[in-house]
C-alpha cells in the first residue's frame, strides 16, 4: 500500500519520514514530486561491471544542460529523503516522460532506513535540455509488512551514499580487474 499525500505529510510531522529540503506544495495525492540535483556525471567510454566506471562530472548551470541521446548520465536528486519506517520508491513522471527521458528505470526502491540522496540513471531519447531544481519524478512511500530491517544496518554497497555513485558492482565479481 502507499500512503497518501496528506500521510506522508503526517509522517514527516511524526519525524518517520525525512525530506530535506521539504516543500509541502511538491506534495500530490500519493507522491512527493523530487527535484533534479545540479551535478551530473557522463560515463565515460565503454562499461565494463568488472572495473569501476570512469566519468567526467559537471554542475548544471542555471541555464541548463543538454542531455545527448546515446550517453548514460548519473544525476543526483536535490533532496534527500530517508525513512527507518517506509521504503520509498522512487519514479520519472509523465512531464519527464514526455520529454523522452528515462530517468531512475533500474533501481527505483528506497528500503527502510535508506537516507540519501538518490543517484538517478538518466538517459535522452532525443537531445534535451534540464535544469538544476526542475520536478523530475514523484517518490511514494510503502506500508511494509514484517520485521523492518534497517538498509544502513546491513553489509550493503550504497548503504552510506553521500553522493552519485558509479556501479561498484565490479566488488561481487571475482577476478574483477580494479
Amino acid at each position: 500500500m502507499i500512503l497518501t499525500g496528506p500521510a506522508i505529510a503526517a509522517a514527516i510531522q511524526a519525524g518517520e519520514i525525512t525530506i530535506d529540503p521539504y516543500d509541502p506544495a511538491r506534495l500530490s495525492p500519493n507522491a512527493y514530486d523530487w527535484r533534479l540535483g545540479n551535478t551530473l556525471r557522463v560515463c565515460d567510454g565503454h562499461l565494463d561491471a568488472g572495473t569501476p566506471t570512469t566519468f567526467t562530472e559537471t554542475d548544471i548551470p542555471q541555464t541548463g544542460v543538454l542531455l545527448e541521446p546515446g550517453l548514460l548520465y548519473l544525476g543526483i536528486t536535490h533532496e534527500q529523503t530517508g525513512s527507518d519506517t517506509y521504503p520509498q520508491l522512487l519514479n520519472g513522471d509523465r512531464t519527464i516522460g514526455s520529454l523522452g527521458i528515462w530517468v531512475h528505470v533500474s533501481a527505483p526502491l528506497g528500503h527502510q532506513g535508506h537516507a540519501i540522496r538518490w543517484t538517478l540513471e538518466i538517459r535522452a531519447a532525443k537531445p534535451v535540455r534540464v535544469f538544476p531544481g526542475m520536478t523530475f519524478g514523484k517518490l511514494v512511500f510503502l506500508t511494509a509488512s514484517g520485521a523492518p530491517a534497517n538498509y544502513r544496518q546491513q553489509h550493503a554497497k550504497y548503504a552510506a551514499t553521500d553522493g552519485i555513485d558509479i556501479s561498484r558492482l565490479y566488488e561481487e565479481i571475482e577476478g574483477a580487474s580494479l
